[in-house]
């Protein structure tokens, strides 16, 4: 007969767990949670616990007060650890009751007695949780679900409390009655409070082959949550594939995607301000969705929405967010439209397309799902747009004030746009709670040089720093050294060397330069024309600091491109050979500067901006220069790898040009070693950053 453990959950007794060979030792797993509860003839029936039918629509279908003659007293005795008791083996469990049945069963001496939930104490209410664990480990050893519970695909809607969306079966939801669905809800958060290493939904299903509907009050789409007043406690999910059980050569075969660089987005931003263009953006909704699958792929069914063959698969017709392939099935979508609107993509940057019929030509560079538009005319943007759109579900932007976290900002009088992450900075102080920092002038202390000797040796100092957030306070810094903050490209270059056992002065060194950027969270990166007459379209700046790293010896190569007042690319890094002399790491830094030079005047060539003479390269170091030009110190430099000398045929071809300017006026040099806060300031002036 069944019993209502809570309001709206009822126990009836079953024998299908009796054909399992594993039953007696699940049964006495059961029986150290049942003895304290009564007497030796409630505990005969284990099963009981076994299915358990929640929110029933029916009224008759609720079990009606026990009778004095149905149910036995409940002794109000103490627990005791020690208890352990057996049902009696001459007692069997009663076989199972369709729970439509009104009436409670006639009492009899030779069945057992229902199992007295009802009357527990509030004392014997807390060992619940730990009776659904064990009711759990029972069923896993009697062979799993499909044996105690047959029909329970057919049956089963799950609920997902992460998302507080449930799934109704709406033939149903008429018929139940609204004071147990609430209640079926509550008691099922509290079983999934029990600390069970299963969900809520998954515990539900497999131990009480429990049906939970929803509470028709409550909102069936995220968009009607939001708009209710207590939409903030809503919360929107995403369903993924399970992308890591994949197979290569199977399921998927490329996985590639391009992803637009910074540098090439910077440069279309300068250009966009000497040009004075149109910049707007849109962004593609749920972009992923879009590709179109070239393999046979198979998902099980969403868990909240399993359908009454919930035995069967899904066969993906289109590509899904979590899948290895789907940033490349997008990419190739958004490539073949893009294509037949005749758009072209670059050689040098393959996330950047562009429309160039002779007398309208728009520029558009793509980072996934993010889209900037650029053209002199806004009626060809439109017209972009309203073509794009009738492919894709996108949100027009309007003009950009925000890509990427980086806020856009634009002076059109002055032909200038600035890019700024000073929220981005905000949020990192307050992250690693350094939001009331003092502030300083420098992205490290003048002359510091950190080294692997300050890394902790002994496991006592290893364990002191275990718990300091230091790789992602680094992360952080890095992404803001990469999008705008140029400045800082030293300090977290050397920072990032010591991310796999930092030390108490890399911590403080860290630490200096949340302060640093305390004190110039204002800084933006500003683009506009120079006022000088200046015909190129960009210049190099190359500088080196030899033998900086105490370490290994190598030293630090730098450069900068500056397009009319801002730095649109520059790197800080330490160069992979030893260099025998100052004027060799120059000359190694030299390389790596010209070689950007190189890529960058294909990238303007194909924006169709072509450089119409030789592109400047400043170097401070004279001997370097002569290297560049001519075949000199040959003696000093013979051993260098042929490829360094590739830089020589460039300024012979009248590809570069290479000019000396003093380290006062060396852009790069803030890249290559920390510096007084005088000179700080100068070289951010010359880099473009300023508030």
């Amino acid at each position: 007969m069944g019993r209502e453990l809570f309001p709206g959950l009822v126990v009836r007794e079953s024998q299908l767990i009796e054909s399992s060979p594993h039953y007696t030792v699940g049964q006495d797993l059961l029986n150290k949670i049942l003895a304290p509860l009564d007497d030796s003839d409630d505990q005969d029936s284990v099963g009981a616990l076994l299915q358990v039918h929640a929110g029933q629509p029916q009224a008759q279908q609720q079990s009606p007060e026990p009778t004095p003659s149905s149910q036995p007293e409940v002794k109000d005795e103490p627990l005791h650890d020690d208890t352990l008791r057996s049902p009696s083996p001459s007692q069997t469990p009663d076989p199972p009751v369709p729970h439509t049945d009104p009436s409670p069963a006639p009492s009899s001496s030779s069945s057992p007695s229902p199992f007295p939930v009802r009357s527990l104490l509030e004392e014997e209410r807390s060992l619940l949780p730990s009776l659904l664990l064990s009711l759990i480990l029972l069923i896993l050893l009697s062979g799993g679900p499909p044996e105690v519970m047959p029909e329970s695909l057919e049956e089963w809607w799950k609920v997902d409390l992460s998302t507080h969306h449930k799934q109704v079966d709406p033939t149903e939801e008429e018929e139940s009655q609204e004071g147990d669905q609430e209640t079926i809800y509550e008691e099922a958060q509290e079983y999934q409070d029990a600390e069970t290493e299963m969900d809520l939904p998954t515990a539900l299903e497999f131990a009480f082959n429990t049906r939970v509907t929803s509470n028709p009050d409550e909102p069936r789409t995220f968009s009607e949550a939001i708009k209710r007043p207590d939409g903030d406690k809503w919360y929107k999910a995403r369903l993924v594939a399970k992308g890591f059980s994949q197979r290569p050569g199977l399921e998927y075969d490329e996985t590639f995607a391009s992803t637009l660089k910074w540098a090439t987005l910077r440069i279309i931003f300068a250009i966009a301000a000497i040009e004075d263009l149109e910049v707007e953006s849109i962004d593609f909704s749920t972009a992923y969705l879009n590709g179109e699958l070239d393999k046979e792929v198979y998902m099980q069914q969403p868990e909240a929405f399993v359908s009454p063959d919930g035995h069967k698969v899904y066969k993906l017709d289109k590509g899904l967010y979590g899948l290895k392939q789907s940033g490349r099935l997008w990419y190739k979508k958004l490539a073949a439209t893009l294509a037949n609107m005749g758009f072209k993509i670059l050689k040098s940057d393959s996330s950047v397309y562009i429309l160039d019929n002779g007398s309208v030509r728009v520029i558009l560079p793509v980072f996934v799902d993010d889209c900037t538009l650029v053209s002199k005319s806004k009626a060809a943007i439109q017209e972009v747009k309203q073509k794009l759109l009738s492919h894709f579900k996108l949100r027009d932007l309007g003009p950009t004030s925000l890509l990427l976290g980086v806020a856009i900002s634009r002076d059109r009088a002055k032909h200038s746009i600035s890019l700024s992450q000073k929220h981005y900075v905000e949020d990192i102080l307050e992250r690693f709670h350094m939001s009331d920092c003092k502030p300083v002038g420098t992205p490290m202390e003048p002359g510091l040089r950190l080294s692997a000797s300050q890394c902790p040796a002994t496991d006592e100092d290893k364990q002191a720093m275990a718990s300091v957030p230091y790789i992602n306070a680094v992360g952080a810094l890095m992404y803001l050294a990469i999008a705008t903050r140029p400045d800082i490209s030293f300090a977290v270059s050397v920072l990032s060397r010591f991310n796999s056992n930092p030390g108490p002065d890399h911590w403080k060194a860290v630490k200096h330069l949340f302060r640093y950027l305390k004190g110039t969270m204002d800084y933006k990166l500003t683009y506009a024309p120079l006022s000088s007459a200046s015909k190129e379209r960009f210049e190099v700046y190359s500088d080196a600091d030899h033998g900086g790293n105490p370490d290994s010896g190598k030293s630090t190569s730098a450069y900068v491109v500056k397009m009319g007042t801002g730095a649109v690319s520059w790197s800080s890094k330490l160069q992979s050979i030893v260099a025998l002399s100052t004027t060799e790491a120059e000359y190694v830094s030299a390389v790596s500067a010209g070689s950007e030079a190189i890529w960058i005047r294909q990238l303007l060539t194909e924006l169709g901006y072509e450089p119409s003479g030789p592109t400047t390269l400043h170097m401070d170091n004279q001997s370097a220069i002569q290297v560049a030009r001519n075949p000199e110190h040959h003696g000093r430099m013979k051993h260098l790898d042929l490829r360094f000398y590739w830089l020589r045929d460039a300024v012979e071809n009248g590809t570069l040009s290479i000019d000396y300017v003093p380290t006062d006026s060396m852009a790069a040099d803030i890249l290559t070693k920390s510096l007084s806060k005088v000179k700080v300031e100068e070289a951010c002036k010359q880099l473009g950053l300023g508030s």
